[in-house]
């Protein structure tokens, strides 16, 4: 994945793998590591998917660039959490704490 209008799809026998994954069960087996800034867990490896297109790190010819854009989602997403600190979920506000923890960490 590169930024909007550049780059290529993933292939169609890879997403098929990755979907096969997911239904057999070996997804829940696999060895994950979590990704900077949003902190999601992408596995490392999955049978017939090569191992370098599971980070999008890996798919940005520029990593700077790669570096860059997600900082800025981040910011946004970060900037979209903002109303949350006005608002409390929950008798006792945990629900709102919850939410907060859950954006981007950078």
């Amino acid at each position: 994945m590169n930024s909007y209008g550049s780059g290529s799809r993933i292939k169609l026998s890879y997403t098929r793998k990755i979907i096969d994954a997911i239904h057999s069960g070996a997804l829940l087996k696999a060895e994950y590591k979590k990704t900077e800034v949003f902190g999601l867990e992408i596995p490392t490896a999955l049978e017939g998917v090569p191992s370098e297109i599971l980070d999008p790190v890996n798919t940005w010819p520029d990593k700077k660039a790669h570096k860059d854009t997600l900082l800025k989602l981040g910011g946004l997403f970060r900037k979209n959490f903002e109303v949350f600190t006005n608002y409390k979920i929950g008798s006792d506000s945990n629900l709102t704490e919850e939410i907060l923890a859950a954006g981007p960490n950078f």
